[in-house]
């Protein structure tokens, strides 16, 4: 049996801090009070990128070599490269191979770019540890997420002022045994599917007479997101129910880092410990792609996981689609 582990996460983010007050007053100025948002959903501070040098793919070259340095691996080794975005710096070429030319990869490793929006990196582990369990070839996959998104909502108060820049990278090894990867839940519904747009006008508009810089950037129709708990409760007790694995063994839940409000009705209904839910979007913002990623790594770090605790992923991407995952850490 192939056993797809986590040998290694590394994350980076830009050097900047903003407070809250920072989006209070600014927002405050255009007539748009945003202290009651940021309250609710958890937001205390957030990195931005502050210069032209920084984007999703310099974070994520930044990510990929700590990873890679930290366990000991080189690029060239790598068997597959799969990057998650909705920003992406470029489309073409996509930002996998742009990876594999920074990193020195190998002439057989295999490199994809995947987009499911805020789950965008928890999709990308899943795909990543199902082509490992069904390919020996595959042994060593690099899995990285990043997302820029304050050069993309300037005047957006609920984007601008809650989202925030990194880049998490993850290697998976692929070894003989049991744990790791263990199941996944899908759960989609797609009644808000035009909430959140970017580009604005669409991709092929972006040239189009009378089309300005605003009319590009994300495009956001308020919806009450709470009925993402329902679903994330739904797809979370399919997922522990079948496995048999109990809350009581769940070393930590990894979930969106949007809304500290969701993932405590989450919790209540379930009947989780909410000591073992890791919140880190009061300090890094919401990352958008990777954030329960960035969670995971601020856990390890604390010392709050240990090698074999079972570890429960959740998140939702704009549309909608809730993802869920159970790993043996």
């Amino acid at each position: 049996m192939t056993a797809v582990r986590i040998r290694g996460i590394e994350i980076y983010h830009p050097e900047l801090e903003v407070g809250n007050d920072y989006y209070i007053d600014r927002f405050s100025a255009a007539g748009v009070p945003v202290s009651g948002l940021l309250k609710a959903l958890g937001r205390e501070k957030r990195f931005v990128i502050d210069n032209a040098d920084e984007n999703t793919y310099t974070m994520s070259v930044e990510a990929s070599r700590k990873v890679l340095e930290a366990t000991g691996q080189q690029g060239s080794e790598l068997d597959l490269i799969l990057f998650a975005s909705q920003t992406p710096e470029y489309l073409l070429p996509s930002m996998a191979l742009k990876l594999h030319h920074a990193l020195g990869g190998g002439k057989q490793t295999r490199c994809f770019d995947v987009n499911a929006n805020c789950a965008g990196m928890l999709v990308a582990i899943e795909q990543a540890s199902c082509l490992m369990q069904g390919d020996v070839r595959i042994r060593k996959a690099l899995v990285v997420g990043a997302d820029h998104f304050s050069v993309h909502s300037p005047d957006n108060p609920v984007y601008h002022s809650t989202f925030a820049d990194s880049a998490a990278a993850v290697l998976l090894v692929a070894e003989e045994g049991e744990g790791g990867f263990i199941d996944s839940v899908y759960q989609t519904d797609t009644h808000v599917i035009d909430n959140s747009l970017f580009p604005g006008t669409g991709l092929s508009r972006i040239y189009g007479e009378g089309v300005s810089a605003a009319d590009i950037q994300v495009q956001f129709t308020p919806f009450d997101d709470s009925v993402c708990v329902d679903s994330a409760v739904d797809s979370l007790r399919e997922l522990m129910e079948r496995s048999g694995v109990q809350p009581s063994q769940v070393g930590a839940y990894l979930f969106s880092q949007f809304s500290i409000g969701n993932n405590r009705l989450v919790a209540e209904r379930l009947g989780l410990d909410e000591s073992k839910i890791h919140f880190v979007g009061d300090k890094y913002g919401y990352t958008a792609s990777n954030s329960p990623i960035l969670a995971l790594h601020d856990a390890i770090k604390a010392g709050r996981i240990e090698r074999g605790d079972y570890l429960v992923f959740w998140t939702v991407g704009a549309g909608w689609q809730n993802v869920s995952l159970l790993m043996e850490y």
